[in-house]
């Protein structure tokens, strides 16, 4: 095996598959990127209709918790499938990037949402009614006073879950997409090492999710730190 790294190598280090190695490391974090973001922004707006106290909405509310308790509960792989033959189905030629991407969208989504609302949930009661008092709309509540105290809820578990799907990306190498899992089955199938191949492989996903992981916890920390400063100048007001 060490004699067989040692021929590959010349073969294997060079630029064009750095270069190869380093599309698929950049779609692998644009497809999680995109997806996670879009999705953070939707399950925002679900939750923001969620959690509507007007009669009328009821409807609406059940169809955005159904949509949750569903997409939570589907394998990634089946719904990329499900995505790529549904749009071909309907006409709709999407690049295999974009079918991943769509279906981080609305898994994440779905996910996001019960972070967020969990998130806003934690935040005292009486920051409604107080927003109340001062004849702040819903939405001005949700903007100005929740949303901001709820950050320290929300960020950690959502960037953790972001992380998560960096690494969940993998499953859509079984649609072709070119990604890292893809880069590693395309130099294992031309004659590559596998532990050079897959092991190339680990060693990128490692390189992307660990710097991610450490700012996560420093955001993490500042956002406590933050918190913990606006509640002991809020005690102090009191006295």
């Amino acid at each position: 095996m060490i004699q067989q790294f040692i021929d590959q190598a010349p073969i294997f280090f060079t630029l064009n598959n750095g270069l190869y190695w380093l599309r698929a490391l950049m779609t692998t974090l644009s497809m999680a990127l995109i997806g996670c973001v879009v999705g953070f922004i939707f399950g925002f707006v679900l939750v923001y209709f969620r959690t509507s106290p007007i009669p009328w909405l009821l409807p609406l509310r059940a169809l955005l918790i159904a949509y949750v308790e569903i997409f939570r509960r589907i394998p990634f792989l089946v719904l990329t499938f499900l995505i790529l033959f549904a749009s071909r189905g309907f006409g709709f030629q999407l690049s295999l990037f974009w079918v991943a991407c769509v279906t981080i969208v609305l898994i994440a989504t779905a996910y996001i949402a019960e972070i967020i609302r969990a998130g806003i949930e934690a935040v005292h009661r009486n920051q409604w009614e107080c927003a109340d008092v001062m004849n702040f709309s819903r939405a001005r509540t949700m903007l100005y006073v929740i949303v901001p105290q709820s950050w320290v809820f929300i960020v950690p578990p959502a960037f953790s879950y972001f992380i998560m799907f960096i690494k969940e990306t993998s499953l859509t190498s079984q649609i072709g997409t070119m990604e890292l899992m893809s880069a590693g089955k395309y130099f294992n199938s031309i004659g590559i090492s596998p532990l050079m191949a897959y092991g190339t492989c680990l060693l990128l996903y490692f390189a992307l999710s660990y710097p991610l992981t450490r700012l996560g916890r420093r955001i993490e920390v500042r956002l406590k730190n933050r918190f913990k400063g606006n509640m002991a100048t809020l005690r102090a007001s009191d006295q």
